[in-house]
């Protein structure tokens, strides 16, 4: 994440007087990524988001928390499946093509357009 982003974004949890409160979770994860991959100084980091390193201290140690304790940012999680006759990991959803949602709810898939045209002029 670009630090000038997240600079912005601590910037809205900052009281008047410049004290952090109610940071989220998801923020807090974005400031640990950041600071695990800034390679400088790290009052180079402080001074580039904005915020002294009493601030962050805590911030970063619940970073750290909660990354101990498996906490899955929504951007990272994707869904797998494990082929139970191969063992191979198949990505969730294995298909690859045009959902076409029909009524009461059903979904009907479509391997090719030219199969959703024939489709749809049948229907028609």
């Amino acid at each position: 994440m670009d630090l000038t982003i997240l600079k912005k974004k601590i910037s809205s949890y900052k009281t008047p007087t410049g004290k952090l409160t109610k940071v989220p979770d998801d923020l807090v994860m974005d400031i640990l990524r950041a600071w695990e991959q800034w390679t400088g100084p790290a009052l180079g980091f402080y001074a580039e988001i904005g915020v002294s390193s009493k601030k962050m201290a805590g911030i970063i140690g619940r970073g750290k928390k909660l990354k101990r304790d498996g906490y899955l940012h929504d951007s990272d999680f994707k869904e797998i499946k494990i082929d139970s006759s191969s063992g191979q990991i198949v990505e969730f959803p294995p298909f690859s093509g045009i959902e076409l949602l029909w009524d009461a709810g059903k979904v009907i898939r479509f391997s090719q357009v030219d199969m959703l045209l024939d489709f749809l002029k049948k229907v028609a």
